[in-house]
């Protein structure tokens, strides 16, 4: 039987991996602040245009998801890679407050990362995110009890003062 999947030869891995470096280099690190060791790229001047500049940068985020998906990502890498592009995408969207955030979060950065250590170490990331994105959803859940308890007790208060 031909298996539907393919997987990447030897050679693949280090075009793709060059190009994810090409673009979280040119969207999150192309320039350095003079005298510091800051950088920032072209993705809070995406921003900038409207329309289109929130967009750009958002697709050429979704080639590093990609690529690790074909590399064989598991699920977990790819809910954290997802977050971390939704996350810079959602702020990215208010105007100028979510391009001084793309100035800081480098989400390019951090999925070429998750992306290295997958082509590394397969089943070390996907342990690594697994814990974490069980980590957030633990504390999401606790946010969200927190608030509902808080709303009850606001609500019992407001209720005695009637």
């Amino acid at each position: 039987m031909n298996d539907a999947r393919p997987t990447p030869s030897r050679s693949s891995e280090p075009g793709a991996v060059r190009r994810a470096r090409w673009i979280s280099r040119v969207l999150d690190d192309l320039f350095r602040v003079p005298g510091t060791r800051k950088r920032f790229g072209l993705d809070p001047f995406f921003g900038l245009v409207p329309g289109v500049g929130d967009w750009l940068p958002l697709v050429a985020s979704l080639d590093l998801l990609f690529s690790a998906a074909r590399f064989g990502a598991g699920a977990w890498v790819l809910v954290r890679m997802l977050g971390n592009i939704g996350l810079d995408a959602l702020v990215g969207m208010i105007p100028l407050a979510g391009d001084l955030f793309d100035l800081g979060w480098k989400a390019n950065r951090r999925n070429l990362a998750l992306l290295e250590d997958v082509v590394a170490d397969r089943e070390g990331t996907r342990r690594r995110s697994r814990t974490l994105v069980a980590s957030v959803l633990v504390a999401a859940v606790g946010v969200v009890l927190g608030g509902l308890w808080l709303g009850w007790l606001v609500l019992r208060w407001l209720v005695g003062l009637l």
